[in-house]
Order: structure tokens, then sequence, then C-alpha cells
């Protein structure tokens, strides 16, 4: 998810990325499908190889969000985000989880999580990562992909809205929620090293590695990934087959972890019986 910076890190030096990529193709259709990192440091080279043949080749580009969605998502944040009645950090979190969230804060102003519903002090706390880690959606390859598409003058589509990516949050329970956020507190120590390995993995076009640093740990929160992973991964597969039916040339182009495992999409497309390979 863009406004969640999720899947993203740091970048190795040296060799341009090879982010893995799939080809979904009938005698007519050809839909490439692209795992992103919403959010990359400056110079990341990640545009040549086959991604660059793909967006030459692609009379669309569509991504989770649409360019005007994005923009949309802060402003719709705000109105979602914030609590009725302020409730402190130390109602929610003890020991480790907190004695982390606190040091987390003392690395830069207050987050002010007081304010906030439990996943929307999930994501500012994310976002603090990545601002230590250096790293910004602009140099992201969402960004890069959409300057790209309207240079050509090709149309560029989202599979969802924002308000609909941060209501899978807002309607979780608060049980899961609390579980994320203590997760994500926890962990919170290492996080900066921990996307440094995923984008690292990414880089590589490493999916094996991808697939169990994404899967373990979501998976130890079983409703949040049947919202935020499984269920979204099912109409996207379903959105690709019904577009097979159009001719075309299609770029997809969407978070890393949605296309990896048997639960990614494009197993998903295969198991539904298109004909699926890996370009990168």
């Amino acid at each position: 998810m863009p406004f969640l910076l999720g899947a993203c890190g740091t970048a190795e030096t040296g060799s341009p990325a090879r982010p893995a990529m799939w080809l979904v193709e009938d005698d007519d259709t050809r839909i490439y499908m692209l795992g992103t990192m919403h959010a990359l440091p400056r110079g990341t080279d990640w545009d040549e190889g086959k991604v660059a043949e793909a967006v030459a080749t692609a009379d669309e580009l569509v991504m989770e969000l649409s360019p005007a969605e994005l923009a949309a998502a802060g402003d719709i944040f705000r109105k979602l985000a914030p609590r009725v009645t302020p409730l402190p950090m130390e109602a929610r979190l003890s020991g480790r989880a907190l004695a982390r969230y606190r040091a987390l804060e003392d690395r830069g102003s207050a987050l002010g999580g007081e304010n906030f519903d439990d996943w929307a002090v999930m994501v500012l706390m994310g976002q603090r990562v990545a601002a230590q880690a250096d790293l910004s959606p602009t140099d992201g390859v969402e960004t890069g992909l959409t300057a790209k598409f309207r240079a050509a003058g090709k149309p560029i589509r989202g599979l969802e809205t924002a308000k609909g990516q941060l209501m899978l949050f807002e309607t979780l329970d608060a049980a899961t929620q609390r579980k994320l956020l203590t997760r994500a507190a926890e962990k919170s120590d290492r996080a900066v090293r921990d996307v440094t390995a995923l984008t690292a993995a990414w880089i590589r076009g490493d999916v094996t590695t991808l697939d169990r640093v994404i899967n373990d740990d979501i998976d130890a929160v079983p409703a949040a990934r049947k919202a935020i992973l499984t269920d979204r991964n099912r109409r996207w597969s379903a959105w690709v087959a019904k577009r097979m039916d159009r001719p075309g040339t299609v770029l997809m182009a969407v978070g890393a972890g949605h296309l990896v495992g048997k639960e990614g999409v494009p197993a998903l497309v295969e198991a539904g019986g298109g004909k699926v390979r890996r370009v990168q």
C-alpha cells in the first residue's frame, strides 16, 4: 500500500535492480505484473531490462491507486485516523513494545499516537522508519512509472481507491489492530535493518526471500492477512482474468508482496488457467 510505505527499504549500490516481473498472455493480450517498492532511496536504478521493455510496449499502466487517488490519501487519512477520545500509549503497549515505541519517538519528534487509532499509529511508525532510512515515495517505483506514462500520454488507472485501502485497516477488529501495533512496536528497533534486507531481496528479484519475510510476518495475524493480502490478491487476479478478454498490453504494478507465494497474483492467475511466466 503506497501510503504505508510497507514494502520498502534501502537499496544496494552497484548493479541495477532487477525486480521480479511476470507476464500473462494469450493471442491478443499481454499483462505484465511488476512487483514494486513504494519508496526507495534517490538514484535506485530499477527501470532497465525487461521493465523498460514493458514500459515501452504497454498501452496503459495499472497501479494499486491512480495518481489522483494517491494524492487524496493524505487528506483521507487525516479524516479517518484520529480518535474521538485520546488513549495514552501506556494503555495500549507495555514492556518491550512500549519501550521501543518511545525509543522510536526519541529519534525524532513525538508521534502523538495517543490521538490516533491503533492502525494509524502503525502507519505513523512506518513513515518514521522510512524517513530514518532516507526513503521517499517520490523515488519509489510508482512515482517513476507515473512520470514515464504521463510523458508518453498513456492512461494510468487504479485497482482501488485510497479510502478503500484505508478502510481495510479502519474496519479491522480492535484485537487485530492492537496485535499489529504491538508487533510493529516490538520490532521497531530493527525496522531499518529489516527493510534493508527486504529491499536487497527485491533488487535481486529473490522472490523466495520476499515470500518468506512478508508472509512469515503477516501470517502471525490471520485476520490482517486475509484483509490486506489474500482477499485483495483474489480480487486482482479476477481483474487480470477479466482484462484478458480485451486486446492490448498492460503494465500492472503493485506492491511486491502481492505477487509472491502460492497466494500471490501470478500463482492465482495461473491456477485459474492463465498462461503465466516470469520474464525478469
